[in-house]
């Protein structure tokens, strides 16, 4: 799409592709939601998007997506990428970056269908999103955060080579529950054992760069 660059824009990996969806991948991508992303009485979600039917689900999934396209500002953005994995919709990884062009910042949520949990799948699409963030866009800093209690996430928080950086109180469920922050500096991910992970590249970068607050002459692709 010659006005919306960003439907170009995709990361390969060795067993993924992450792509910003279109209406088919947000279709099944909705199902993946419908199907279950937590056990039941968990919560992992600051905003409890997963409560409701199936269907409530798969329409709040797809209308996120929406919101975020209506939304997307230079100095306000959001990279949505449906994963696929074998050529089928198994969740979101999302990095967004507000005033990137000054602070060389961004953040990261995602989640993944139930059924393919277990698999380094997480962990992997993550990686994808910090190998755009770090070697395609020259970002300085990645935070990331979750609950206390989010074991998985946690545990492919610390994998990929984050330094805690804090903590913060939420209500959830009308308790309190706490949120542990992490930050992973460029120096931290070069030296860690995903940077130059033979497999990973990005697709489309270059006529994306002046969306994302970063010019003609932005980083470039690897």
């Amino acid at each position: 799409m010659r006005n919306w660059p960003l439907f170009g824009l995709s990361i390969t990996t060795p067993r993924l592709v992450l792509r910003i969806p279109s209406l088919q991948d947000l279709d099944e991508v909705g199902d993946r939601a419908a199907e279950g992303v937590h056990d039941e009485g968990f919560m992992p979600f600051l905003f409890p998007w997963t409560d409701g039917t199936p269907a409530e689900r798969a329409r709040n999934t797809v209308q996120y997506h929406f919101r975020r396209w209506a939304t997307f500002t230079a100095d306000d953005w959001a990279l949505e990428f449906a994963v696929l994995h074998e050529g089928r919709a198994v969740g979101t990884q999302g990095i967004m970056g507000k005033g990137f062009s000054v602070t060389r910042q961004v953040s990261t949520g995602s989640w993944l269908g139930r059924r393919f949990q277990g698999q380094g799948i997480g962990t992997e699409m993550r990686a994808a999103v910090l190998h755009l963030a770090f070697t395609g866009l020259g970002a300085r800093h990645a935070v990331t955060e979750a609950f206390a209690d989010n074991h998985a996430s946690l545990a492919v928080t610390r994998k990929l080579g984050y330094r805690e950086d804090g903590i913060a109180l939420h209500v959830r469920k009308g308790e309190p529950a706490v949120m542990q922050r992490f930050r992973l500096t460029a120096e931290d991910w070069a030296a860690g054992d995903w940077s130059g992970t033979p497999g990973f590249e990005i697709h489309g970068l270059g006529p994306c760069l002046p969306l994302l607050g970063l010019g003609e002459a932005g980083p470039r692709e690897a």
